[in-house]
């Protein structure tokens, strides 16, 4: 299957509503930083990524419809070079400053010496990853301000302009149906996943526990209860 959408906007831009948004539009799933925790033999890859090491990304998104989130909007120009012909969606907040207080009191307040032992390869795959595409220092103010802001320019900057949606969760699912020329639902845009609904993760809490916090979250969202 050849991706119809590359997202190319980091964690906290609406990336989980923007997943289940893309998955209704295209049919088909979407590659967000939970299916990591699904595919644990993805961690290596991503690490590898990381590295520079060739990835064979048709195959590690053999399935897919679109990807959104961490890890794969750091690699977006690659996964855009396996997909040419699918839309660059840069989802982002209102400003930086917006974004920075969502990210650091939900992903980028995991910490990998205080998480479940289970997430340890994750973790030091988050790091890798952020190490060598975003930042190294993600618990630092104004270096993932800087980050965000720098990662956002060179998307912009180098996107095709003709197939890149710049869009917020708040554009719902107009410019989305546009790039994708598909017609606009008629129920409400999703929106997943709000900094109060973040499960936290501690030692004290199980990979699972934390996955179904963010099931339930979504079906709570979905209902118009969240």
């Amino acid at each position: 299957m050849v991706l119809q959408v590359v997202g190319a906007g980091v964690g906290r831009t609406g990336t989980l509503s923007l997943k289940a948004g893309l998955e209704q539009l295209t049919g088909s799933p979407c590659y967000h930083m939970l299916e990591v925790f699904g595919h644990p033999e993805h961690v290596g890859l991503w690490r590898d990524a990381a590295e520079g090491k060739r990835v064979d990304w048709a195959s590690m998104l053999d399935g897919y419809g679109a990807t959104s989130d961490f890890p794969a909007c750091l690699f977006w120009p690659e996964i855009l070079e396996a997909n040419p012909g699918a839309v660059v969606v840069l989802s982002t907040r209102r400003d930086s400053q917006a974004w920075w207080e969502s990210a650091s009191q939900t992903i980028f307040a995991i910490d990998g010496e205080h998480a479940p032992p289970e997430m340890a390869e994750w973790f030091e795959m988050w790091r890798a990853v952020a190490t060598a595409r975003f930042t190294p220092d993600w618990t630092d103010r104004d270096a993932a301000i800087a980050a965000y802001d720098r990662h956002n320019a060179a998307v912009r900057d180098s996107a095709p302009p003709d197939r890149l949606v710049d869009w917020q969760a708040g554009d719902g699912w107009k410019p989305l149906c546009e790039a994708l020329g598909v017609p606009v639902p008629d129920d409400p845009f999703p929106h997943l996943n709000t900094r109060e609904e973040f499960p936290k993760v501690d030692t004290d809490t199980s990979l699972s526990d934390a996955l179904e916090e963010f099931n339930q979250s979504g079906r709570r969202a979905s209902k118009g209860t969240g």
